[in-house]
């Protein structure tokens, strides 16, 4: 869970590599490798008119679906005819992106939905595809957008671990692809406890990786779950190791297989410290208690 920020705030763009030319504009060059930065040659003027999309390289991995969760590299740049500059680049951010598929600006849902896996693609994107009149902070309401990304990994919304249940401090966890969360009528401990309820097979994550994790959050002086993704629909994303997220997470999340179900207490020292959170009605003095399925690391 974010640190500070409460709502998932969604990057301007996606992933990039791939050599290649060529959308409506043939003097438009793309180059460079999947997922490493690319380099890009504007033709002179401004783009042609309309949504364009082209695929510079044909994945094979599995499809992208409508509220999936996509994990990309990506650079998007306002394409004016003069500087064309940067405006956004996960290369700059030092970590993948997530897009929830199905929810992005209209050019970009068009330009990945049912891509493979793999594939790098490149969109020119109109305004009226775009952000319209609400655009973020340095991209005018009437620009033209392009894209160059990537497409690293694809999570479905009812993504889970298959991992057994198990008890920390009085808290239980049944077993479960949806995990039941159960904190009991007693004073919280005052000291941070985790605990990896399944262990899973894959590799270690490390501090700057993106994490994809399903996750179910109690306030434990209430007994009251305050977020699951699992019930909001879709997996969440978050880069860890670098107080990104709370400190509880960081220290129960670096480190684990992935593939693991991690049960963690976090005391306020751990969470949100003296400010709480009010918008999830989290308290200065709230203990939390979270289990999280780690699905993937990027």
């Amino acid at each position: 869970m974010r640190r500070r920020t409460v709502a998932l705030l969604l990057p301007l763009a996606l992933l990039t590599a791939c050599t290649g030319t060529e959308t409506g504009d043939p003097e438009l060059k793309v180059g460079g490798r999947f997922g490493a930065k690319p380099t890009i040659v504007f033709p002179a003027g401004k783009p042609s008119a309309g949504l364009q999309v082209d695929q510079l390289a044909a994945g094979k991995g599995a499809l992208l679906g409508k509220d999936d969760v996509a994990i990309v590299q990506y650079t998007a740049h306002v394409w004016d005819g003069g500087e064309n500059r940067l405006v956004d680049s996960s290369f700059n951010r030092g970590a993948p992106a997530a897009f929830p598929v199905g929810r992005l600006i209209p050019g970009l849902d068009r330009a990945l939905q049912g891509r493979r896996v793999g594939s790098r693609v490149i969109a020119a994107i109109p305004p009226a595809d775009g952000f319209g009149a609400n655009p973020p902070q340095g991209v005018a309401s009437g620009a033209d957008l392009f894209y160059v990304i990537d497409i690293l990994g694809t999570h479905p919304k009812d993504a889970s671990i298959k991992g057994r249940g198990g008890s920390l401090a009085g808290v239980r966890v049944t077993g479960a692809a949806r995990p039941g969360l159960s904190v009991p009528a007693t004073a919280p401990p005052r000291r941070f406890a985790t605990k990896v309820l399944a262990k899973g097979a894959g590799r270690r994550t490390q501090a700057g990786q993106l994490l994809v994790t399903q996750y179910e959050g109690a306030i434990w002086g209430r007994r009251r779950i305050f977020d699951a993704t699992w019930s909001t629909g879709r997996p969440k994303a978050f880069k860890i190791g670098d107080g990104s997220v709370i400190k509880g997470w960081d220290r129960a999340l670096v480190g684990v297989p992935v593939g693991s179900r991690v049960l963690m207490i976090v005391p306020p020292a751990y969470g949100y410290g003296p400010t709480g959170q009010p918008a999830f009605g989290i308290r200065a003095a709230d203990t939390l208690v979270f289990v999280v399925d780690v699905l993937a690391a990027y």
